[in-house]
This record gives C-alpha cells, sequence and structure tokens, in this order.
C-alpha cells in the first residue's frame, strides 16, 4: 500500500515537513518514493507548495493521503480555483 504522508524535516523545535509519496511500510524519515511538495507549519500564514497534478496521479494510483495531506491538497485546490 502507499501512502501520501508528510516527512519532517528541520532541527529540534524547527519542524519543517516534505510531502512525499512512500510505502505504508517504510519509516517516516525513511525511504519514499517521490516528492510532491513542501510545507512549513511554523510560518504565520500557511507556507505549504504541492504539486496538484502529481497528487491526483497518485491518488487515481491508489496511494492514500494521510489527514494532513489531504487537508493541504484541498487548501491548494481552493487556492488555485480562487
Amino acid at each position: 500500500m502507499v501512502k501520501i504522508r508528510l516527512r519532517r524535516e528541520g532541527s529540534k523545535d524547527k519542524p519543517f515537513y516534505r510531502i512525499v509519496v512512500a510505502d505504508a511500510r517504510a519509516r517516516r524519515q525513511g525511504a519514499f518514493i517521490e516528492l510532491l511538495g513542501t510545507y512549513d507549519p511554523l510560518k504565520d500564514t500557511d507556507d505549504y507548495k504541492i504539486d496538484l497534478e502529481k497528487a491526483d496521479e497518485w491518488i487515481a494510483k491508489g496511494a492514500q493521503p494521510s489527514e494532513t495531506v489531504r487537508s493541504l491538497i484541498k487548501k491548494a485546490r481552493q487556492a488555485a480555483s480562487a
């Protein structure tokens, strides 16, 4: 099973995340298949970048996004349509 999830980067108390496609059995910091974007929760505004076309391709292939990634995709679609 393949998941679209966050991979934690950055240092202690300064998290920065990459949005990746990874095997569900892989560790959070482990190997991933493809990088789809980034997310920085410490910024005042929602600071994220995601390739919606690639995300849609992976979802069509059966990849399951995590709850957080699902909400980021939803926000990105709303921003793109506005």
